[in-house]
């Protein structure tokens, strides 16, 4: 679909999404089709997702969600990641049978004890092992997930099925960041303010792709896994295009693990200091840039001063890929006969 302009063209642009059951498109003779809910917007704040957990009492028995705790003992190590995913796929397959039509998938249980799947990773799961029992129509799947914080993790969950999200870190933050700044923004427009940028990133993305509604693009998989092998994509992220191997499973599940350590260190530097990041800009102990300070410096110095030396110091930097690995031609070398 060619692109759309979010702006100029928000008419045609939707992000009401519908939660519960999905009618079966190919039965023109439903008389009454299943009942679902309908938000305006795919970010639920406190007071929705509270609604949500208790939907049951709201709607006298129309709606009965179910909360899939994607947390597991730390003592497993990166080796209980599989029997758990496998554990929490068939957790999903009891509970619609047992008559939930919404599932939460929430890592709300973590502790210094329990370590969290990746909330995308949890998702995709339970989405494609419905979708091989046929029952991925008969529910809906809600993201309840600290991780969740940037536009790009909504999108992601959005395009594997997920049908809200609640970024309960995510919104705690923003209140107890809240209480130490001066002004008269209080703490829920502080998380409306937010919540609407959200969407509008959202639809954003969405435009680019040609796709003008949530509930289109919802479960659609528009992305192309880099870094992941076969068996992992094939398993967890089934259809996703992966042209390039890498890590499985078990290294997601490592690197979740050492995150989770690190948050529960009890180093005192740890504790007052966050990640240095650099993921959008270059920072001293950060993420890896080609366009470094040292980069950027050489260029100019060159030009400045026509340093045909200096401009080659500079190509060095930008050429050669093979010591830092920040590209995918930086791990290739030329075979020689």
């Amino acid at each position: 679909n060619p692109p759309i302009d979010p702006i100029r063209e928000a008419i045609v642009m939707s992000l009401n999404s519908f939660i519960g059951p999905k009618p079966n498109l190919l039965d023109i003779n439903q008389v009454n089709p299943p009942m679902r809910l309908e938000v305006s917007q795919p970010i639920l704040d406190f007071a929705g997702m509270a609604k949500l957990h208790a939907i049951e009492q709201h709607t006298q028995g129309k709606f009965k969600s179910a909360t899939i705790d994607i947390t597991y003992p730390l003592a497993w190590g990166r080796e209980g990641v599989e029997a758990k995913l496998a554990s929490l796929c068939a957790q999903a397959v009891d509970a619609i049978k047992g008559g939930a039509n919404i599932l939460i998938i929430s890592d709300r249980l973590v502790s210094a004890t329990q370590v969290a799947i990746p909330s995308l990773l949890a998702l995709s799961a339970i989405h494609q092992h419905l979708v091989r029992e046929g029952l991925r129509t008969t529910a809906g799947l809600v993201v309840e997930t600290g991780t969740a914080r940037e536009v790009h993790h909504f999108a992601v969950l959005a395009g594997y099925g997920a049908e809200a999200v609640h970024p309960y870190l995510a919104m705690e933050t923003l209140a107890d960041m809240h209480a130490g700044m001066p002004g008269e923004l209080s703490p829920e427009k502080a998380i409306y303010n937010y919540v609407k940028a959200i969407g509008k990133g959202l639809s954003k993305i969405m435009s680019k792709m040609g796709v003008s509604t949530y509930m289109s693009y919802c479960g659609a998989q528009l992305f192309e896994a880099i870094g992941l092998n076969s068996d992992t994509v094939g398993k967890y992220f089934t259809g996703t295009a992966s042209r390039v191997e890498g890590i499985g499973v078990f290294e997601i599940a490592e690197e979740a693990i050492r995150m989770h350590k690190a948050a529960f260190s009890d180093d005192p530097v740890l504790d007052t200091m966050l990640d240095a990041g650099g993921e959008y800009a270059w920072r001293a102990r950060g993420e890896e840039h080609m366009w470094s300070p040292d980069a950027i410096a050489k260029l100019q110095h060159s030009t400045r001063s026509n340093n045909w030396n200096t401009y080659k110091e500079y190509a060095q930097i930008i050429n050669d890929q093979s010591r830092r690995h920040m590209t995918l031609r930086g791990l290739f070398e030329f075979k020689f006969d």
